[in-house]
């Protein structure tokens, strides 16, 4: 049966079967693999490897050699083409996924770093409110000091034995006419 251009290609019939990858599950193994190719131990196996593969092949016996010094072991050369050429895409797509996590935590730090700034000018604003108002309410020293006066006040006029008229300063009898 042909294909049919006029449908969506989503709905046309492939010879091959689709396959769903989990791009996320692929993404983890291979930084796993390319964490793993950066540690010491990695290094020592493959040092284990080639020296085990070349020690076979130098000086193993003759029948069970596999891989010929004559021919610079051809096959271990091309299997350590293969490990690097599979090995540096795996790094790649390890590093762009690690660009991607940095991105999006750069982006979450500026976020949080928006709003820490918002909420101190906020507070700072609220702050200089407040010393406004504070500035125009009356502090217990000041109403100690009101009151520590007109306490003098009242001594003063009881020690006078009359009444002093506090916006002129002058005394008043009772009977004798006011000024």
């Amino acid at each position: 049966m042909a294909e049919r251009l006029d449908t969506p290609k989503e709905n046309r019939r492939t010879l091959l079967p689709k396959v769903q990858v989990d791009q996320d599950a692929f993404g983890k193994i291979a930084e796993g693999i390319a964490r793993f190719m950066g540690t010491p131990r990695f290094l020592a196996y493959m040092t284990v490897f080639v020296v085990v593969w070349l020690g076979w092949n130098s000086v193993g016996p003759i029948a069970l050699r596999f891989d010929s010094k004559l021919y610079g072991f051809t096959l271990l050369t091309l299997m350590l083409s293969l490990q690097a050429s599979y090995s540096a895409p795996l790094i790649l797509l390890a590093q762009n996924r690690q660009v991607d996590r940095d991105r999006v935590a750069a982006e979450q730090d500026r976020q949080g770093a928006e709003r820490n700034l918002a909420d101190t000018e906020f507070l700072a604003r609220e702050i200089a409110a407040l010393r406004i108002a504070l500035s125009e309410v009356a502090t217990r020293d000041f109403v100690r000091g009101e009151l520590r006066d007109l306490l003098e006040e009242l001594a003063a006029e009881r020690a006078n034995g009359g009444d002093t008229d506090r916006a002129s300063g002058t005394e008043t009898r009772p009977g004798s006419p006011s000024a």
